[in-house]
């Protein structure tokens, strides 16, 4: 762990705010963000000595006198102050790898990652552990930063961290006893320039396992099986056509004697189906009674933000997929619904490409626009023959999708972008969302 050193923190939001306190301790901090943060966080670290500038240009602050940089995942590689740090060759890390470092010994790290399906996965994993009376804290890119779980985790605990490429790119150290790797789709190539550098990225999570590790992979995805042919961890796998580890039989998910009935199951579709294998291979991998994840599955609905129901209002259903933020994940909320369906798309510009949804908008009646992408949303959808209707914010979209939905229609926020041009997450996207929804009967 840095002890006695000086550490710049590039950016604050939660994480950077983690790092920072976690640093204080022992270390000479300074953390700066472009914009005004949560006034408590600041104050908080000003009483521990950190050092908290506002400022457009943090490169001109960052000398040779650093010995290290931790970086918030969501700052590109090409930010002048991460090449400036390379140029001075001052360490760049994230604040997961940072926390790594605190960490006490005897503890079993999960880690689970992929282009979808992560956070249904470890939050699945999560209930059935609380539910086998396990100790185990719930971080990484869902939950809280590892840095502010660091004091509470104790020698015997289990750490469950959905992990991030952004994450991982800043990763080294840092090691899985059991690592998962749901899926592979081309996204967030505006951090990564290229398909393969997004895998290699994904790879990383897998990087310090030693055959006494296990890594949970999909056997129906290929370029997630040829990615990890050379990794050294005992590798177990699921599928829904193929008799493997985990596997789906009869209408019946099956992992060696253990059964689940496809029908006694809240959550329905096969994306859905595969993160329930994924998740009682993680479980099984760490030899818990795989009966705790049958009452789990009985009641959970799934998480918020994603396919998630708000409302039906005269006949429409609204539903909140906020946390779709690549035309992948939108590609499997497409897929969920048959009926009419009035998309709404768009947010922060990353160069998404939106043409990855042509085979699923037959049941697409309108795309409304906003954000952004809106006006490329606009030109896309005339390429579809679709009708497309452009906003400047989501609260105007919703209006307008109320405006034209009839009985029977689905209105559906699956954005296809990350939310960043007007908001700070994706939750607080959903969120707006279902409160402009549940304002149109007032």
């Amino acid at each position: 762990m840095p002890k006695n050193k000086k550490v710049f923190v590039l950016g604050m939001a939660r994480s950077g705010y983690e790092a920072a306190k976690l640093l204080s301790k022992d270390n000479q901090v300074l953390i700066t963000d472009q914009k005004e943060q949560n006034e408590e966080h600041v104050k908080d670290l000003k009483n521990r000595n950190v050092e908290y500038v506002i400022t457009t240009h943090p490169d001109v602050l960052l000398t040779k006198q650093f010995d290290l940089m931790v970086k918030n995942p969501g700052i590109l590689p090409s930010h002048p102050c991460v090449q400036k740090a390379k140029k001075l060759n001052i360490p760049i890390i994230n604040e997961v790898e940072l926390a790594y470092h605190y960490l006490p010994k005897n503890i079993q790290i999960i880690g689970i990652t992929g282009s979808n399906g992560k956070t249904t996965t470890t939050t699945l994993v999560y209930e059935f552990l609380k539910a086998a009376n396990l100790p185990v804290h719930l971080g990484g890119n869902i939950g809280f930063p590892l840095s502010g779980l660091v004091e509470r985790i104790k020698e015997n605990d289990i750490i469950l961290l959905e992990i991030s490429d952004h994450q991982l790119v800043d990763m080294y150290d840092f090691k899985c006893d059991v690592a998962a790797l749901l899926n592979l789709s081309e996204t967030h190539l505006d951090l990564h320039g290229t398909y393969e550098n997004y895998k290699k990225a994904k790879k990383r999570i897998f990087q310090n396992q030693t055959n006494h590790n296990i890594a949970i992979l999909n056997a129906d995805d290929l370029e997630t099986i040829e990615l990890t042919e050379d990794i050294e961890a005992s590798k177990k796998y699921f599928s829904k056509t193929e008799k493997k580890d985990c596997y789906i039989e009869n209408d019946q998910i099956k992992l060696g004697n253990f059964f689940l009935n496809l029908k006694d199951l809240r959550l329905k579709g096969m994306h859905n189906y595969e993160n329930i294998m994924a998740a009682l291979l993680i479980i099984d991998a760490l030899d818990v009674d795989l009966n705790c994840s049958k009452e789990v599955l009985e009641n959970f609905n799934g998480v918020e933000h994603r396919i998630e129901f708000v409302k039906n209002i005269q006949g429409i259903d609204f539903y909140n997929d906020s946390k779709s933020t690549n035309p992948v994940s939108t590609i499997t909320a497409l897929k969920t619904f048959q009926n009419p369906t009035i998309l709404l798309l768009g947010g922060f510009e990353r160069n998404q490409n939106f043409s990855q949804l042509n085979d699923y908008l037959e049941n697409v009646k309108c795309i409304i626009c906003y954000g952004e992408t809106k006006n490329r949303i606009e030109e896309y959808a005339q390429t579809q023959n679709i009708k497309c209707i452009v906003t400047e914010t989501l609260k105007e979209a919703v209006w307008q999708a109320y405006q034209m939905a009839e009985k029977g229609d689905t209105v559906l926020l699956s954005p296809a972008s990350a939310s960043w041009d007007q908001y700070d997450n994706f939750e607080i996207r959903g969120n707006e969302f279902k409160e402009s929804v549940s304002k149109l009967e007032g």
